[in-house]
């Protein structure tokens, strides 16, 4: 074995490997195209290395713009594992996505957008894997909220999550940390909304006035505490469909201010389908369940790097990732490696 291929791969050396590729993300792949190293060496590299999600918030923290209004957004994605036999982690789950259950492994995110800028950057992330931590979905949701407040002491006002997150547990923890929340609730939620008659109907059932269309309306939703209030606003999606949104902001008495609000949400949205194309998290064939966690670490580092320099120099993340693509057709346009011939 020559001297090049006992050098050591490093996490740099990989993060580097996955912002480069423009398709293919394995680690043959990776060994195929590096001089310095094999692919027992890039192996061994992935099975080594424990990178945790704690990294995210240490490389982005430089960078992150705040706000007194910030929003914190939880949702989760499913990478798609569904012709992968024997890859650890993988197990059956709900595809948002796919809109079926598909095998693959589930990913929590945690995304901060400042609306005064309209940026947003994923601060932490975690894998679910309740097999082997014992851990739901909702205690993730917990765990990363406890954090953005207590540890990284983040700036922002508003929480955003799914109708999966918006259990009751959840929203009075959030209300225990200071913070609002809006979220939609499912068409069978029970909401009393006259406190006297004390009787509970679903959403749907329930009748609108024009003045209560704009304004929302005040409810208690069942087996919460006594007393307790949520304000419940109704509007149509472009879909056609209705959408119900409840909110611990009993002050906000204004439709049109809450569809502003629920408006980011779709920026996690955005960073998991931009993780997807442009860092390889989904396209890890490897079995071994350590080396798909560093893998979707290096892939989130990678996000995040090309995220800072798309911010950096006013292009989009796109952009910045395809002009590498675009450098080697401008050389090979210069100076082609193969000469085209007619026959």
């Amino acid at each position: 074995m020559t001297n090049t291929h006992k050098k050591k791969v490093s996490r740099l050396d990989y993060c580097q490997f996955l912002l480069s590729s423009q398709v293919n993300y394995t680690l043959t792949h990776f060994a195929d195209h590096s001089e310095q190293f094999s692919h027992d060496a890039i192996n061994r590299y992935a099975l080594g290395d424990q990178i945790p999600p704690r990294l995210v918030w240490e490389n982005v923290q430089p960078n992150i713009i705040t706000s007194e209004n910030g929003f914190i957004i939880f949702d989760d994605f499913v990478l798609d594992k569904e012709h992968s036999a024997q890859i650890e982690l993988v197990r059956y789950q709900w595809s948002g996505n796919a809109q079926a259950v598909i095998k693959g492994i589930g990913v929590v995110t945690c995304v901060y957008v400042n609306p005064d800028t309209a940026q947003f950057w994923i601060i932490d992330y975690r894998i679910f894997a309740p097999e082997v931590d014992k851990k739901s979905k909702l205690d993730h949701l917990r765990e990363m909220l406890f954090n953005a407040v207590h540890h990284k002491q983040l700036r922002f006002r508003i929480v955003l999550m799914d109708t999966w997150y918006a259990a009751k547990d959840e929203l009075l923890f959030i209300e225990k940390l200071g913070k609002i929340y809006y979220c939609p609730v499912k068409d069978n939620r029970l909401v009393c909304i006259d406190r006297a008659s004390k009787r509970y109907h679903r959403v749907t059932e329930l009748l609108w006035s024009q003045d209560e269309l704009r304004t929302g309306r005040l409810g208690h939703l069942r087996d919460f505490p006594a007393g307790h209030q949520v304000k419940l606003f109704r509007f149509e999606l472009s879909t056609g469909r209705m959408e119900y949104i409840i909110t611990n902001e009993v002050s906000q008495d204004w439709t049109p201010a809450t569809q502003e609000a629920w408006g980011w949400r779709p920026k996690i949205e955005e960073f998991h389908r931009e993780s997807k194309q442009l860092t390889g998290i989904e396209n890890c064939q490897c079995r071994k369940a350590r080396i798909v966690r560093n893998h979707i670490g290096c892939a989130m580092l990678v996000w995040v790097r090309l995220k800072q320099v798309a911010y950096e120099t006013s292009q989009t993340i796109y952009q910045v990732k395809h002009e590498l693509f675009s450098d080697y057709l401008r050389q090979q346009l210069r100076s082609p490696a193969v000469q085209m011939t007619l026959a």
